[in-house]
């Protein structure tokens, strides 16, 4: 008998549509209250970080190149007080195969798919990960469809994403557009079910153990350039996949002391899931819309549990303006001569601050950068921005105060400054929300255990947040 197709009833098939498209039952890991085994999850990829780098080189991926960036550290410390300001450095992840170090996430997934017989994978993105799974899909030799959020209701697409679909194209996969809203998961689901193709999603175990080959190279390179370890890395925070994995991989690698700095877009008053203020962001990734949500509350994904949980592992949460991220375009590619997109450029504008409050010796790390294209290009995405009737300006970044209204570029350096997101907020926020979600038990002392690692606090933090 054929399966009903309208939206609930797939929706009410999701746990029994992923289990069949990943090959992991989740529900293993599970308590049967608030605590799950995450570390089981992540052991149960089956591959150890050795295994993993071994699948990457072999499709082009990993191993890429730490940059200092010599005259944008000077800069930084013109406006650092005597003895200040840090050495920044790039991991360039443009140099993956896709161009961005979402192709580590992809060669492990598309990799495993391969190993368990699936004939193609499937991706719900918006953003270059799609391009990472098609890059690695054709290969590997597997069939490959990415379902994108691309247009609000009147067909208007954000150049940078339009650019995505095209590179996805281009590497020969199959590109499902649609429209901001709840269709985007509705139609994964669908066509993950009626194809019986793997579901190579960001946020599973293979993706995240996949990013763990980052923290591990940032250690093993700076050893071997300056002689001791990252004292920040800073990551760019959508999804928290890339803080969770390079967190992991510093670890691994016995960087315990390196500090661990999230960075997003503030796009405070924009609703991502906004039909009409889907076109009123002038960045497609990195920002607060993406990075607040999943912090604190990892498992509204595309999978039962996510495997990126960034709260685990964060030591700093800052936000930066989108004028800043786009003058720092800029500026990496005038006084560096490198050219990269302006996703990773949201970690250089906020590392251009945070590398004042460091001394001269210490060894900032932005943990990527990736690659430009015309419609990834800053230029035609503040055309864009005029188009949709925003103002454009230079002036005082703080002048932003409202995005989806104007971005004002820095009229000087120095008025680059970063700004601390309340870190204790989103802890608290992440606790109340997993207890509430659970039904609002009373939670058991593995509940708290839990909750303290979900939040790098303690037990004292969790039953004092709960009023316990």
């Amino acid at each position: 008998m054929a399966l009903a197709k309208d939206y609930d009833s797939v929706m009410g098939r999701s746990n029994e549509i992923q289990k069949k498209a990943l090959g992991l039952d989740y529900e293993k890991y599970e308590s049967g209250s608030i605590a799950f085994d995450y570390e089981a999850l992540m052991k149960d990829t089956g591959y150890t970080l050795e295994e993993i780098t071994k699948i990457q080189s072999r499709t082009a991926v990993g191993n890429t190149p730490l940059i200092e960036l010599r005259n944008i550290s000077k800069l930084a410390r013109k406006y650092a007080k005597p003895g200040y300001g840090a050495r920044i450095f790039a991991k360039d992840e443009a140099a993956n195969a896709s161009g961005s170090f979402k192709a580590r996430r992809a060669a492990c997934a598309v990799a495993h798919a391969k190993k368990l017989g699936y004939k193609g994978v499937i991706a719900a993105t918006s953003g270059n990960y799609g391009a990472a799974v098609a890059s690695q899909a054709a290969m590997q030799g597997l069939d490959c469809i990415i379902v994108q959020e691309c247009y609000d209701s009147n067909g208007v697409g954000q150049p940078e994403i339009v650019e995505k679909a095209r590179k996805c194209e281009a590497y020969g996969a199959e590109v499902i557009q649609l429209t901001v809203g709840p269709e985007l998961f509705y139609t994964f689901l669908s066509v993950l079910e009626d194809t019986g193709y793997f579901n190579a999603s960001l946020y599973s175990p293979f993706g995240i153990a996949g990013i763990e080959t980052l923290g591990y190279e940032i250690a093993m390179q700076c050893r071997e350039r300056v002689g001791k370890d990252p004292d920040m890395v800073v990551c760019t925070n959508a999804g928290g996949g890339m803080m969770t994995g390079t967190a992991r991989g510093l670890l691994k690698a016995g960087a315990v002391d390196t500090k661990m700095v999230a960075a997003s877009i503030d796009l405070t008053g924009l609703s991502m899931a906004s039909d009409k203020q889907f076109n009123l962001k002038s960045c497609t990734t990195g920002h607060t819309g993406f990075g607040v949500p999943y912090a604190t509350d990892p498992d509204h994904s595309d999978v039962p549990r996510s495997a990126a949980r960034p709260l685990r592992y964060m030591d700093r949460y800052v936000t930066v303006k989108q004028g800043e991220v786009m003058y720092m375009t800029e500026a990496l590619a005038q006084l560096e001569g490198i050219e990269r997109g302006p996703a990773g450029n949201t970690a250089l504008a906020a590392a251009f601050s945070l590398a004042q409050e460091l001394p001269e010796d210490a060894i900032l790390v932005i943990s990527e950068t990736e690659y430009t294209g015309a419609g990834k290009h800053i230029q035609p995405q503040l055309s864009f921005a005029r188009d949709n009737g925003i103002e454009i300006k230079f002036g005082n970044p703080t002048e932003e105060d409202k995005p989806g209204v104007n971005v004002v570029l820095p009229a000087d350096p120095g008025l680059i400054q970063c700004h601390d997101a309340d870190l204790h907020h989103f802890r608290q926020s992440l606790i109340r929300k997993a207890v509430k979600k659970a039904g609002g038990v009373t939670p058991t002392d593995a509940d708290l255990q839990f909750l303290a690692e979900e939040t790098k606090t303690d037990v004292a933090f969790v039953k004092e947040t709960l009023g316990l």
